[in-house]
């Protein structure tokens, strides 16, 4: 198989795993919001549930460790692709809509 293909295929698979991990924090972060949110609602105590709160701080900065590690995965994959010599992009098709390159050509103000 065409090595192009076979980078394409891999990368296609990396932006999916990059989301699903973003998409974890949001998640994560929203269930801490609410679990917040919860306690006050329901007039419990501050210490009411604090190892539930500590426990999902703590899955926080593990998907932001994922996180980090994706990104490093990523620049990785991106050194091997060279490596390789695959140096054309197939094109942003599979690639997340946040992570495409936008066509609209804005204008700010400077100076």
């Amino acid at each position: 198989m065409e090595k192009a293909f076979v980078a394409q295929r891999v990368a296609t698979k990396l932006f999916s795993t990059e989301a699903a991990v973003d998409q974890a924090m949001v998640e994560a972060t929203e269930l801490l919001a609410d679990l917040l949110k919860a306690r006050t609602e329901v007039n419990a105590s501050l210490v009411f549930a604090d190892d539930v709160q500590v426990k999902m701080v703590e899955a926080i900065k593990a998907l932001g460790e994922a996180r980090t590690a994706m990104v490093g995965v990523h620049g990785e994959l991106a050194e091997a692709q060279l490596r390789l010599g695959i140096r054309t992009k197939l094109g942003y098709h599979d690639k997340p809509a946040v992570m495409r390159k936008s066509d609209i050509t804005t204008m700010r103000e400077v100076g």
